[in-house]
């Protein structure tokens, strides 16, 4: 509410802390004080109350408010527009305030581990067969078969944190566990280091902080609900950053423009029955087909009977959960140098080669960064930037 000595202003429903470029809202202009009754010519409006849905930033609607506010309610039109003019400035600095608690909030979002955790998570990197271990790991936390595509998924999520992240898209029929098998391995991950869409506009993606995104990992339950942001989505992944400017008036009328900068990089995952519709998106990503054999539903179906009669253990699969999020969790940045990069090549059946060399190198940097807490830090005798290098074993693994 906002009152001045003869009106009372109320802002209905808030404002939007998204869409820096407009500030909407639902007015309800009234007289402040009956006491100002007897001052009116029509003594009825003191009882009246206009209500208008506008954008302050728009000087044309603000000014038809004005107008008819001041015909209406009878006071002065110098005092309306002094009083929208101090009600935008302090919605502004309410906006402000509002975007930094919640940048705040995000910020202490983010677990810190105990020393015991710390450790435990340590100790899980640093030991021999640590990839075989993770895929079993998988399995305990609730993932039933899909043993290659479940530890194929976890390296590409581990990747959000390269400055190359690797994408994934999961494809196969309707109820093959596309969606469930995404859900599953992406719990592995801390919360504060994934998003996850079901829909949503166009024009979302621009309206996060500058920062919000980076190095996270987005979660697309149906590739086919979020067509809108499958551009801004394809920009992010290839140039690792989305720009948009967009223009408004102020509460002068005069014309600014601002640029919105979200920077990446990112880690997109997807799913899809429909491969070929997506197909920009698909060159930049692993495209996994599901396990749709009668073993698997077996496989499957027998694990949904156990969980309902009560004999799987809930929380070793929690335990397990935590453990891997811990792990991500003391995964610390570091540059990944393959020795052993010119001397790969693929088989020369291999379909798109270009695409698919790119994404083999990368996927064994993940791989080399994973197994960090095994690894040498080296430090570059130049620039002094410290770094790891890819070991034969890693390109195995990776292969």
């Amino acid at each position: 509410t906002y009152h001045t000595e003869e009106l009372s202003f109320t802002i209905l429903g808030g404002i939007k802390l998204e869409g820096l470029d407009r500030m909407r809202v639902t007015l309800k202009i009234e007289v402040a004080d009956r006491k100002f009754k007897h001052y009116l010519n029509n003594p009825d409006i003191a009882d009246l109350a206009l209500r208008q849905n506008l954008d302050l930033y728009n000087d044309t609607q603000v000014e038809k408010l004005i107008r008819k506010a001041a015909e209406r309610l009878e006071v002065g039109s110098s005092q309306l527009a002094k009083a929208l003019n101090d009600i935008t400035e302090q919605l502004e600095n309410y906006r402000l305030q509002q975007i930094e608690q919640s940048a705040t909030a995000a910020k202490i979002k983010t677990k810190l581990l105990t020393e015991e955790e710390t450790k435990q998570a340590k100790d899980f990197l640093s030991e021999p067969n640590l990839m075989s271990r993770t895929t079993e790991a998988i399995g305990k936390s609730g993932v039933t078969g899909e043993e290659y595509n479940r530890i194929l998924m976890y390296i590409i999520f581990t990747s959000r944190k390269l400055h190359h992240p690797l994408h994934i898209v999961s494809l196969g029929s309707s109820a093959a566990g596309k969606t469930h098998l995404q859900e599953k391995v992406s719990e592995l991950i801390p919360d504060e280091d994934k998003l996850e869409i079901t829909s949503l506009s166009e024009n979302a993606f621009y309206y996060f902080g500058q920062r919000e995104l980076s190095h996270k990992l987005i979660l697309i339950e149906d590739l086919e609900g979020a067509m809108n942001v499958l551009f801004p989505l394809r920009e992010l992944q290839s140039k690792k950053r989305i720009t948009k400017t967009v223009t408004f008036k102020d509460t002068r009328g005069i014309t600014k423009t601002i640029t919105l900068t979200v920077e990446g990089p990112v880690s997109v995952a997807g799913c899809t029955t429909r491969e070929r519709i997506y197909e920009d998106n698909a060159n930049r990503s692993f495209l996994i087909y599901l396990d749709e054999s009668e073993a698997q539903d077996k496989a499957i179906m027998n694990y949904q009977k156990a969980l309902s009669a009560g004999k799987i253990n809930t929380e070793e699969e929690q335990a397990i959960k935590k453990l891997m999020q811990n792990c991500q969790r003391v995964l610390q940045h570091i540059k990944v140098v393959n020795p052993y990069a010119p001397y790969l090549e693929l088989p020369k059946e291999v379909f798109k080669p270009r695409r698919t060399n790119k994404h083999y190198l990368d996927f064994i940097e993940a791989v080399t960064f994973y197994h960090q807490c095994q690894r040498e830090q080296k430090a570059d005798e130049n620039t002094g930037e410290i770094y790891i290098e890819t070991t034969l074993e890693d390109i195995a693994e990776a292969g």
